[in-house]
């Protein structure tokens, strides 16, 4: 069975181990970083773990709405959404990694670690010469 372009997506988001995440900076510039992504559902919701001083942080608190772009050879996929910021204690003992630990001396419990939960309303992707919009 032919997978659709959304499973196609979700299927190439699995391979990547890094992503871009652009956020608006206080001059209302996009800012973007690589991230690493840590759990995903299919292309609709995304976690990734980082400080809770940073940079991106500041702006997400001001502004949710982002966009993630990822790819592999010659196929990509660019997500609209929004980012909530996530200090659930459980959310994060769940997420955590072991390697963390060099971003977050303190584990788990470090007041720095917070986690990022990317929802993503719209999908553009060109995947095996296709172009195709979503709305998700």
């Amino acid at each position: 069975m032919e997978k659709d372009m959304i499973g196609k997506a979700a299927e190439l988001l699995e391979k990547c181990e890094v992503v871009t995440l652009a956020s608006i900076n206080e001059e209302g510039y996009p800012r973007i970083c690589v991230m690493s992504k840590i759990k995903t559902e299919g292309i609709r919701t995304m976690w990734m773990a980082t400080g809770t001083h940073s940079a991106k942080t500041g702006h997400f608190q001001q502004n949710p709405k982002a966009s993630v772009c990822y790819f592999s050879g010659g196929d990509s996929v660019t997500l609209l959404g929004e980012i909530e910021i996530v200090h659930d204690a459980a959310i994060k003992q769940g997420l955590w990694q072991d390697w963390f630990v060099a971003h977050f001396p303190q584990g788990v419990t470090d007041p720095e670690y917070c986690i990022f939960r990317f929802d993503a309303r719209q999908a553009t992707c060109w995947i095996e010469h296709c172009f195709e919009n979503h709305r998700l």
